[in-house]
């Protein structure tokens, strides 16, 4: 069972902000959460898989690429030799 505490802990990690007055409603509702994968770990399995795995992806092929001066044309801004990329924060 998760406590108050716990859901404002996992709120803190997970930096959303939870006010006091809604931590009865989330450690409810998390609760309830638990109690329903609690209940799908008994259910008993027909065995094993139904279906054989494989891979979908194909191998990969060498194959020569775009002469660097022709790709930094499309560069709208290059620098030391490379593409330049908007700064993300």
């Amino acid at each position: 069972m998760v406590s108050k505490e716990d859901v404002a802990h996992i709120a803190t990690i997970a930096d959303i902000g939870v006010d006091e007055s809604e931590l009865e409603l989330f450690t409810g509702q998390f609760n309830a959460i638990l109690e329903y994968f609690g209940i799908l770990d008994s259910v008993e399995g027909m065995g094993g898989a139904t279906r054989s795995r494989s891979n979908v992806f194909r191998d990969d092929v060498v194959a020569p690429s775009l002469p660097h001066e022709e790709i930094l044309k499309n560069s709208t801004d290059p620098e030391d030799g490379f593409i330049r990329a908007p700064r993300v924060i």
